[in-house]
């Protein structure tokens, strides 16, 4: 489908450039042979929020850093699944078209494959140094297909929301992070070195797709947006209480009820704040909503959003 947005070369042939710079290598350049040390803490306490856990212990801590440093893993190999299957869609539109702007789409489906390959190579490796018992709930099919019964323009806005806090993960809270895993660190730092490319794609595609909408459409599409982050609010809650029993399971220190109540809520807490509102709230995914909806429309969302919690 001929689009009437006028699609700007540069940015796609940069992207198709720094694909090519940047590309990697799961065996060469990540894993080189190694596994994960449990010395060492998986993800950084400004995303587990384990620093706001005074009663528990520096061991505990570590461990619920795993925990969630797993999760962290395998809920990327969860939206990739969708995200793939929505950019192979959307280079329909470019196939008798724009070139460019296909070569670039089609690398970014290439790595998004590669990074599902990553992640449940990940998972293998940590399942390695961890007890028995822990559960990853999410089917990523029934996900997925869920996911792509919406409108284009609500997947590509949750896909900017999830690749856009991918970003801001990495360079704010894992890279600096001296005391993390070097195997964990690393499968973030080549992970973020192609994502940077796919957000920007995900910017120009979701414009595109955006011009040409009705304002009934967008109005439908806006409402898709809210009920997509809804749903993976739900995925965040039920991994929230599959994560606390298995650390319950393996660290059974006795505790009170307050402290048991207060441990659920800061993993639902550290989810929501890792899965959803740093994507939300990314100044450039709230840049871009409130550009291509309407003030009552990115209320709606954003209120949406606020009231989770």
């Amino acid at each position: 489908m001929a689009s009437t947005y006028n699609v700007d070369m540069n940015r796609y042939a940069r992207c198709i450039a720094a694909s090519k710079r940047v590309r990697w290598d799961i065996d060469a350049d990540v894993v080189r042979g190694r596994s994960f040390d449990v010395a060492h803490k998986f993800l950084p306490d400004g995303l587990t929020l384990v620093g706001n856990a005074h009663w528990l212990s520096a061991d505990e801590k570590r461990y619920l850093s795993q925990i969630q440093g797993r999760t962290y893993a395998n809920m990327f190999g969860l939206v990739e699944r969708f995200i793939d299957a929505k950019i192979l869609e959307i280079t329909r539109d470019h196939w008798l078209g724009n070139q460019t702007a296909l070569e670039a789409l089609v690398r970014f489906s290439d790595e998004e494959l590669k990074h599902q390959e990553l992640f449940r190579r990940i998972e293998v490796l940590i399942a390695e140094g961890m007890p028995p018992g822990y559960s990853f709930a999410a089917d990523a099919d029934a996900t997925g297909a869920a996911v792509l019964g919406k409108s284009t323009w609500a997947v590509l806005g949750l896909t900017l929301l999830i690749e856009l806090f991918t970003q801001a993960h990495y360079r704010e809270s894992i890279d600096p992070d001296v005391d993390l895993s070097p195997l964990f660190k690393d499968v973030f730092l080549f992970h973020w070195k192609e994502e940077s490319q796919h957000a920007i794609l995900d910017e120009l595609e979701w414009i595109r797709i955006d011009a040409d909408m009705t304002a009934a459409a967008r109005e439908s599409a806006v409402d898709e947006l809210i009920e997509l982050v809804m749903a993976v609010d739900g995925i965040v809650q039920g991994q929230a209480a599959a994560d606390y029993r298995y650390f319950r399971m393996n660290c059974a220190s006795p505790r009170g009820a307050a402290e048991e109540e207060k441990l659920r809520a800061l993993l639902l807490d550290a989810y929501r704040s890792q899965y959803i509102f740093s994507g939300a709230r990314h100044a450039g995914f709230v840049a871009l909503l409130n550009r291509l909806a309407t003030r009552e429309q990115s209320k709606r969302f954003f209120d949406a959003v606020e009231n989770l919690g």
